[in-house]
């Protein structure tokens, strides 16, 4: 079955989305090209097993978590830098304030549990629905609903942020932490 323009045009549309969830996964932007890389070509791959008219992002962003978690399976006794503690000796601290914001940021959503992080990624960053993201993660909406709740805490706490502020500039790192009405 030949690929449409448009499925073409939104699987290109969808590669940063896709990259953000995959760094958000790996911790590592060396190894989320590599997993966005795979996913496109699994996705490509299997194309004949889309229904067009369906929703693609939901699609690639399920073949992604599903390769993300196969590597991982694959890789049991790697060790990891979750706390990016060796990833910290190999390059120098920023100067900026919102380098250091990013950065602890980072430091800080990697410390939450994996299903609790997805759900944020995916409701806070990727802009997926509540509905959509319980679809991609195979789980109930509600399941969605209470990880993206005790992520944006935890996250919160960890930051040390009270409930009052605002975390990074732009209006979507203030949607990832606070909700859809921050900001």
């Amino acid at each position: 079955m030949p690929v449409s323009d448009a499925l073409r045009e939104d699987l290109l549309a969808s590669i940063p989305n896709l990259r953000a969830f995959a760094v958000s996964l790996c911790g590592s932007s060396e190894r989320a090209d590599d997993l966005v890389q795979e996913t496109l070509m699994k996705a490509w791959a299997k194309f004949d097993t889309f229904q067009e008219g369906t929703n693609l992002r939901a699609w690639l962003f399920t073949i992604l978590r599903n390769e993300f978690y196969s590597q991982v399976r694959k890789r049991g006794r790697e060790v990891e830098d979750a706390e990016g503690a060796y990833a910290a000796r190999l390059a120098s601290q920023p100067a900026q304030n919102s380098h250091m914001d990013l950065r602890d940021f980072r430091q800080a959503l990697a410390k939450l549990p994996a299903d609790q992080r997805e759900a944020l990624i995916l409701v806070g960053a990727s802009g997926f629905s509540y509905e959509e993201a319980a679809e991609i993660c195979e789980c109930a909406v509600g399941t969605i609903k209470s990880r993206v709740s005790r992520a944006r805490t935890r996250l919160a706490e960890l930051l040390h942020l009270d409930p009052d502020d605002t975390f990074g500039a732009d209006p979507l790192s203030a949607t990832v932490v606070g909700g859809p009405s921050a900001g």
